[in-house]
């Protein structure tokens, strides 16, 4: 795995490189600072402790390359090594890094008033003079948006993302201890979060107006089909007024027999149909089936339902599932991007 962390000025990433450096056993890869591009007019204090700041002398816990062609090789003959960077600072380095399927982009943020209190202390400790805070601010928002090389750029792609608000080094490595960013999960999910991310993802496109629902069906780890909640083929859109119990805004149970509203599931088994979904098929939905469709789906044969959400019939819809033979989990995917580090 290789980690790479970006974030603004004392956001608290090289703190973290450290971290996985010397309690992970990451090993720190660098670019030469020729070779990257920078940020013109950087607070020349941050440049000069910059380099300072991971502590780390010994010649085995980091490698140097002069471009970046040799660093991303250098990864990918390696990628069953723990490896962090700090040196991604443009776009398209980033698109080179994130084809990688061994990868992950961490940014690491902060209050920008705690990451100058943090820039200060750290001068001081250095006998040099601390910028007052409007300064630190200005240099602050030339780190995060100057065009083409600003962090901010980089940090809104980034596929976790780290809010460092703890009190001390101390705090962080324990909040870091606990996240465990080496969870090769994080890059590559397990099956429950594959099916589960794309039932989400097909909620996307739902219509109703009263709940999004996203419902995948497979077999033998591949997808048979896809369905969301929304008017049938044909009918004006849930949304663009087609289905009028939906608009009318009733509540739960209220007013179903006049519903116009196919459910995620009921979409997903007419678009498989029984010969395709035979035994073994397992439905992923985002939220727990309804009675309506736990009867069709006992009826087709499903052999396990995977839900995240629960509903307010799931008692009645486990009993109806139980009964048939039907196998029932909650599986609540782990939400990888924002991530508060508070201890």
């Amino acid at each position: 795995m290789l980690i790479g962390l970006c974030g603004g000025i004392c956001s608290g990433k090289h703190a973290i490189a450290e971290y996985l450096i010397q309690h992970q056993g990451f090993r720190l890869i660098k670019l030469r600072t020729t070779s990257s591009p920078r940020i013109t007019d950087e607070p020349e204090d941050d440049l000069r402790l910059r380099a300072s700041t991971l502590g780390i002398n010994d010649d085995s816990s980091q490698l140097v390359f002069d471009s970046v062609d040799s660093l991303i090789s250098f990864a990918t003959e390696r990628w069953q090594e723990n490896l962090v960077t700090t040196d991604i600072w443009d776009g398209a380095t980033l698109d080179r890094f994130l084809l990688r399927p061994f990868f992950l982009l961490v940014s690491v943020d902060a209050p920008v008033s705690l990451r100058w209190k943090r820039f200060a202390e750290r001068c001081q400790k250095r006998r040099l003079d601390p910028p007052p805070l409007e300064k630190f601010v200005l240099w602050n928002d030339q780190h995060l948006y100057e065009k083409d090389v600003g962090s901010a750029y980089l940090t809104d792609r980034a596929q976790v993302r780290l809010f460092n608000s703890s009190s001390s080094l101390e705090a962080l490595h324990e909040a870091i201890r606990a996240l465990d960013l080496g969870d090769e999960e994080r890059v590559r999910p397990n099956w429950d979060q594959y099916f589960m991310q794309l039932a989400s993802l097909a909620a996307q496109r739902s219509n109703c107006m009263k709940r999004r629902v996203g419902c995948v069906l497979v077999r033998e780890r591949r997808v048979i089909s896809t369905g969301y909640n929304g008017t049938p083929r044909n009918l004006k859109n849930c949304n663009e007024g087609g289905c009028p119990r939906c608009n009318r805004g009733e509540g739960g149970g209220v007013g179903l027999s006049t519903c116009l509203c196919l459910h995620a599931e009921e979409n997903a088994l007419l678009e498989a149909g029984r010969e395709r979904i035979r035994e073994g098929a397992t439905l992923y939905c985002d939220t727990c089936p309804c009675l309506t469709c736990t009867v069709k789906i006992a009826q087709v044969g499903i052999s396990e339902v995977v839900y995240s959400q629960g509903y307010n019939m799931d008692q009645d819809s486990a009993a109806i599932l139980e009964a048939a033979g039907v196998r029932l989990r909650q599986f609540s995917p782990v939400s990888y991007q924002a991530v508060y580090l508070e201890f």
